[in-house]
């Protein structure tokens, strides 16, 4: 055993993807290569070298996940290299055994990890931790096993008599197995005879069944049927985009990824289905990422409509799915039963092999973003897999990131445009309503007048419910009312652990933090000065949904936000039951802003649209751009033209206004132009250096040493500010300060803080973090 300083990993071989299948190997283990290069997992997280014995030595490769001695104990390792001679040859332990047979990861998998170990400042333990779920890491072949009942032979008409009489729950099974085509697995006969295995041995000994043991799938669509779909014509636009993917997935050589810049409404998916279909057809595996939860039961039931023929062969990969189901959803990928997953961000390490194409469906969405170490974006990871799988990656969105669009446009990535919607279909029309002037106006019913709903979006709601037709209002903010403040002193009330006003959960008569969840009963005088005049302000999904049942009392209304989905499917149930036209509107968050396809839904309101506009973050008019361009797109996807009624109190922004003509390369060329101007993304990296402690001298502190001993030796190009708090000052207890970096070219200064973090000891008591191309400054 020795302890060595990380290394690259050797570039695997490729073959080509459709002439010959992508299958990156490790070399075979010879007796020439006697030696593994390991990762050790838990805390003492390093790389050692261990001697392979000679019983193994045909087994382990690349990517096995072993077990090996260090010092009084054994651990769990992962196999990084294989090499045929170490420093210390001779005083190497041997590895002790294997944990599994097949390989936990691909040497393609292990090359991505030591990218983004050194492009994200962490460690390859703590990527190859995150790249496999909890759920296979600490139990990894936990799979529910079951018995497999096959009825052998029938007892003849007169014995079987005797056997009802005589032992009436023996006939009952065989019964059952009979209905059953002569099989049936042993938890289905216990539904009708609770105590049938002790029934078992006595049919197994006479010869009428077999039993085997089986291992039993969690599988989270097991009682969901799909009707199957067809391909659909393409326009012209879709045919000419999908020529050109097609044309990648064909080809032999590596092709740029592609962003496909579709309006919403434009056919998207179409071409997504049917480039998959062609990776199959050429003996390839397809990978799907899509941003919200919200949106994968959607997509899952038109891939599963699409590939009804193999619909065993599409995975999941979720949150939401329950520990059993990610465990074997995942060794499904991993043992090659999938052709397609399906997933959120974290899919992107699914262990699939011969990898054709990459599908990254929204992917200007922030939710691609990891928060916490190792902190990777899902998109970019995706791009640098597709390097190294020589396969097709394909971004799809209808208001792309503006590094993306950048990429596009300078020629780093391929732009393919669909700018019409499909069926001839139009573009919902946009209005504007000036949230100032409605207060001005000062009439209407009490309602009315509380600044929740305008006149116009009240009377275009009506006109919906009386045409039996479906509408969506938008409002990204949960609660009842957003703060409480005092009239006499004019402070809020905010959570003590968090420097944010409280909001007040009426339903359950709470203020609630939405950072820290903490709860407390609305206190009837003002804490700072003790008066007990307070008022609440503001308003979310929770009074909105107030307010519109009392305009609205014979509608059917349902709330789409955190607050009201709590137990594992109730999103996929209502959204169903929107579809199915038994809601006729829905209020909701950024859960029903996204992706979703509800043909009779004409009209959508968003409510508060520059809620995000005075953030101080460089990307807020990007991201209410793109919320306001997305929500909008849930209008008029059926045969009625569609019609958004958008409420602000900024209505000469250009994020609204740009939005409102659905113009989002006028709004790109005017924000890029500001970027570059201010040395902001796309045309530099940033970098975040944050810390956070209880005692704030020292968070300050600590984050100003780090300033100066970055200053020294700091890259010519980079851009560095001061320390400061974060706009959220205080979370969780703790304050909070940052120091925000940018360069051009995000190496060197990736290497340089590497340097500094490493050199310098920080306060027990305060934590730095580092955000390396972050998604928000806040």
């Amino acid at each position: 055993m020795s302890r060595t300083s990380p290394s690259a990993t050797p570039t695997p071989k490729q073959s080509d993807l459709f002439g010959a299948p992508v299958v990156v190997e490790a070399p075979a283990p010879q007796a020439a290569v006697p030696i593994a290069r390991v990762q050790l997992e838990g805390a003492a997280a390093m790389e050692l070298d261990y001697a392979i014995p000679e019983n193994l030595s045909g087994e382990i490769v690349v990517g096995s996940r072993v077990m090996v001695p260090l010092q009084n104990r054994r651990m769990n390792a992962v196999v990084l290299e294989l090499l045929k001679e170490s420093p210390h040859r001779g005083r190497l332990k041997e590895i002790a055994s294997i944990v599994a047979k097949r390989p936990m990861f691909t040497p393609g998998l292990l090359k991505l990890a030591r990218w983004i170990a050194e492009y994200y400042l962490v460690s390859v333990h703590t990527v190859l931790r995150t790249m496999l779920p909890q759920a296979v890491r600490d139990k990894p072949g936990s799979f529910v096993m079951d018995s497999h009942l096959k009825l052998l032979r029938e007892p003849p008409p007169d014995a079987f008599e005797k056997l009802r009489h005589k032992a009436p729950m023996q006939a009952r099974v065989l019964d059952i197995l009979r209905s059953c085509k002569g099989e049936a697995t042993l938890s289905q006969i216990r539904k009708d005879v609770p105590r049938a295995a002790s029934i078992l041995p006595s049919l197994i000994k006479a010869g009428w069944i077999t039993r085997s043991e089986v291992r039993v799938e969690r599988d989270p669509f097991h009682d969901e049927a799909f009707l199957p779909s067809q391909a659909l014509t393409f326009t012209d636009e879709q045919q000419a985009a999908y020529t050109r993917v097609a044309a990648a997935i064909d080809s032999t050589e590596q092709t740029k990824p592609i962003l496909l810049h579709g309006i919403t409404g434009s056919g998207k998916t179409e071409v997504y289905l049917q480039a998959i279909a062609r990776v199959i057809e050429r003996g390839g595996t397809a990978l799907v990422l899509v941003p919200e939860i919200a949106l994968t039961p959607q997509t899952i039931e038109r891939f599963k409509a699409r590939f009804s023929d193999r619909s065993d062969r599409i995975a999941v990969l979720h949150s939401h799915l329950s520990d059993g189901e990610r465990h074997d959803e995942w060794y499904k990928i991993h043992e090659d039963r999938a052709d397609i997953v399906i997933g959120a961000r974290s899919a992107i390490f699914a262990p699939l092999e011969r990898l054709g194409i990459i599908i990254v469906d929204e992917e200007h969405e922030p939710s691609f973003k990891q928060d916490e170490k190792p902190r990777y974006h899902a998109r970019d990871v995706a791009v640098v897999r597709g390097s190294i799988e020589k396969c097709v990656v394909l971004l799809g969105s209808a208001t792309p990131s503006l590094e993306s669009f950048e990429n596009a446009t300078s020629g780093k990535y391929e732009l393919l445009k669909l700018l019409s919607r499909t069926d001839g279909r139009t573009l919902p029309l946009i209005r504007i309503v000036d949230m100032r002037m409605e207060r001005r106006k000062g009439t209407g019913t009490s309602v009315a007048n509380t600044g929740i709903l305008s006149e116009k979006l009240r009377t275009a709601i009506t006109s919906r419910l009386e045409k039996k037709e479906q509408t969506i209002l938008f409002l990204n903010r949960r609660g009842f009312n957003t703060s409480l403040a005092c009239l006499a002193c004019g402070e809020t009330v905010q959570c003590q652990d968090c420097s944010i006003p409280m909001t007040l959960h009426k339903h359950e008569n709470r203020l609630v933090c939405h950072v820290c969840g903490s709860r407390r009963l609305p206190p009837s005088k003002c804490p700072s000065c003790q008066e007990p005049g307070l008022k609440f302000a503001g308003y979310g999904t929770e009074r909105v949904e107030t307010v519109v049942r009392e305009v609205f009392p014979h509608a059917r209304i349902a709330r789409v936000d955190t607050d009201t989905i709590q137990r594992k499917n109730q999103l996929r149930d209502l959204l169903r039951d929107f579809r199915a036209q038994k809601i006729d509107l829905i209020i909701g968050t950024q859960m029903i802003a996204k992706g979703l396809d509800f043909p009779n839904v004409t009209l959508v309101g968003v409510l508060n649209a520059d809620l995000a506009l005075n953030l101080p973050d460089f990307r807020a008019a990007e991201r209410t751009l793109q919320l306001l361009v997305q929500v909008a797109g849930r209008a008029g996807r059926g045969e009625v033209k569609g019609e958004v009624v958008v409420q602000t109190h900024a209505p000469h922004s250009p994020a609204v206004q740009f939005s409102r003509h659905n113009d989002f390369e006028g709004f790109a060329q005017q924000e890029l132009e500001q970027r570059r101007a201010f040395h902001y993304p796309p045309y530099t990296h940033v970098v975040i250096l944050a810390s956070r402690g209880k005692h704030q001298a020292m968070a300050e502190f600590a984050l100003q040493t780090l300033h100066k001993r970055l200053l020294e030796g700091l890259p010519e190009d980079v851009l560095m500010g001061e320390p400061a708090p974060c706009a959220m000052a205080k979370a969780h207890g703790q304050f909070r300060y940052q120091l925000l970096l940018r360069a051009a070219k995000i190496r060197p200064l990736c290497r340089h803080i590497q340097q500094v973090l490493q050199a310098t000891t920080l306060p027990q008591d305060v934590i730095v973090t580092w955000d390396v191309d972050p998604v928000s400054l806040l």
